[in-house]
């Protein structure tokens, strides 16, 4: 047996040995891509990672009217720059592109895998790396995310859910159907924004990821939401993180939902459904449903752009640290391996930072007047820590 002809996606497990091909161009690329998917399905990567991978890789093989064997480094800059200029992409986008063809590059030009000598073979060429260096931007920053991309201010947050729950009250009053899918959509955004929930996060949600805090029983059954369903990490299973229910309000929300109101909606679905969040067609509600009634409500009240449903995960960050929550608390509430990446959530107000600043100014001016020792300046400068309340 040839050496390396059993590595997942090797080229001899992707094509027939000896049977010539009708379509020899297409049926080699096809298996190129058929091997490179078995090489990360064995890494255990997301199916979704590796589809948008493949997409990114037929994308350019499209523009480029050429197979891998016949890529270039100048093709590859041609593809990009059409993107960028033609087509308008994020950075974050481009960079994802030139990524996958990286890898895929990687892959092709493996000797593990067999593709060199096999593209050799039947083209009398093979497939080099088109991705390097001096044609690709370098990754300076940790976080590239649009710069519109913002928290809700607090009156604005407070808008959006009046309005949230006005539509429910609206459609119902008229007799209308939609009003049980518009009170989920409702409570779900004060939910997310409650835990400090990413979308897939909140949308994965079953009735049972919520239990007691011993150090908090105020809050009853619902002094903790377990979250089942985080975002993974370099192929792993998702991560699980512990939230801790800091608002009254919250628990409030969730008692109605869970009781009152998401019975009528979950018993229409065969089985009866266990997610917090069912829809009347399906079991569970789906990510377009919750972008649309989000972006819906955003529109109504004019707000911009800036504003997505991972504004409610920003706001969450953003509201603790001004109302004086510990930031390491602030960090695992949210599930941040580094506090960088915590601060870069962090939106404060213009507000906030005059009041911060005037604190300090004030204790400065203070001590100099009596005296008072470093240690209870900065005591008064920081002043006492405020206790989040219901809104």
């Amino acid at each position: 047996m040839e050496i390396g002809s059993r590595v997942p996606g090797a080229a001899r497990l992707q094509l027939a040995d000896g049977i010539p091909l009708l379509r020899p161009e297409e049926q080699v690329f096809t298996a190129m891509l058929d091997g490179w998917r078995n090489q990360q399905l064995a890494r255990n990567l997301a199916l979704a990672t590796i589809a948008a991978r493949e997409r990114a890789a037929r994308a350019f093989a499209v523009h480029a009217d050429a197979f891998p064997w016949l890529w270039s480094a100048a093709l590859l800059d041609e593809w990009l720059g059409d993107l960028r200029a033609v087509r308008g992409l994020r950075r974050s986008t481009l960079r994802g592109y030139q990524e996958s063809i990286r890898l895929l590059c990687l892959y092709l030009t493996d000797p593990a895998y067999g593709w060199p000598g096999e593209c050799e073979t039947r083209f009398g060429t093979h497939p080099v790396q088109v991705v390097h260096e001096w044609n690709t931007a370098v990754h300076v920053q940790q976080a590239e995310g649009d710069p519109i991309k913002r928290a809700f201010t607090i009156d604005e947050l407070q808008a959006f859910f009046d309005h949230a729950d006005g539509q429910v009250a609206r459609i119902r009053g008229a007799g209308r159907k939609g009003w049980l899918p518009a009170f989920r959509d409702a409570t779900l955004f004060k939910i997310a924004y409650g835990y400090g929930l990413r979308r897939n996060e909140t949308r994965m949600l079953d009735v049972a990821d919520f239990g007691t805090n011993p150090h908090a029983p105020e809050f009853g059954e619902r002094g903790v939401c377990y979250v089942r369903h985080g975002k993974a990490m370099k192929g792993s299973a998702p991560k699980r993180r512990s939230v801790l229910t800091v608002w009254p309000w919250v628990t409030e929300a969730l008692a109605e939902w869970s009781t009152e109101i998401r019975p009528l909606l979950a018993n229409k679905s065969v089985p009866p459904s266990t997610a917090l969040w069912p829809s009347e067609r399906s079991p569970r509600v789906g990510l377009a449903q919750i972008d649309a009634r989000f972006a819906a409500l955003r529109t109504t009240l004019g707000l911009g752009r800036g504003l997505d449903f991972h504004s409610l995960r920003r706001s969450y960050v953003t509201h603790l640290i001004e109302a004086g929550w510990d930031p390491l608390f602030v960090q695992h509430q949210v599930g941040h391996e580094h506090a960088s990446t915590t601060a870069i959530y962090t939106c404060v107000s213009s507000d906030f930072r005059t009041r911060t600043l005037r604190r300090a100014l004030d204790a400065t001016l203070a001590q100099a007047a009596t005296g008072a020792t470093a240690t209870t300046a900065t005591a008064v400068a920081l002043g006492p820590r405020p206790d989040r309340s219901s809104r």
